[in-house]
């Protein structure tokens, strides 16, 4: 089982603004529509498991569902799926070591974790295996932070880096265990 998190920030680590809005990582010009390799992330993936407002956020774009893969919302709240998104989205909820045992039993064995809170949960139980971030040159001053409080220091090795339309810096990091 590995579980990646693919996600943009700020410089100063947030990845929503004060008033929770994330239209600040649509500014840059980006006139080639590079995707930052999200596609070719994706197709590495069996599975994405996202938090209830990420899901929710989702929702609000008002586009056609974005992914073609299984997604698994990770939720307290939700007792059932919004109508058109049945068979696409499943919920789940509880101990994440169980969610993840129970989702590789199913053959899910690459998971793209995505939400701030479930990001952070998932740092928490050390369940983040690969962390890909794209660091975006804006500072927010204040918003929602990718990372939060942790048990204890949690080590990782740079695979990789590289710059996207001479603004962008992407760091690919596996965690050192």
């Amino acid at each position: 089982m590995t579980n990646k998190v693919f996600i943009a920030t700020s410089l100063d680590g947030y990845i929503a603004d004060k008033d929770n809005k994330i239209d600040w990582l649509h500014q840059l010009p980006n006139p080639d529509g590079d995707d930052f390799g999200f596609d070719a992330f994706i197709a590495g993936i069996d599975a994405l498991l996202m938090g209830r407002n990420t899901f929710e956020m989702v929702l609000s774009f008002g586009v056609e569902w974005p992914y073609s893969k299984p997604v698994f919302v990770l939720s307290n709240s939700l007792t059932h799926v919004p109508k058109g998104y049945e068979g696409k989205v499943f919920l789940v909820n509880g101990e994440l070591q169980k969610i993840v045992k129970n989702l590789a039993e199913l053959g899910y064995h690459n998971l793209y974790i995505d939400g701030g809170k479930t990001i952070q949960s998932f740092l928490k139980e050390d369940l983040v295996d690969e962390m890909i971030l794209t660091r975006i040159p804006v500072l927010l001053g204040g918003g929602y932070p990718l990372f939060g409080d942790l048990p204890e220091p949690l080590g990782f090795k740079l695979l990789a880096s590289k710059k996207y339309i001479d603004k962008v810096v992407q760091n690919h990091y596996i965690r050192d265990r």
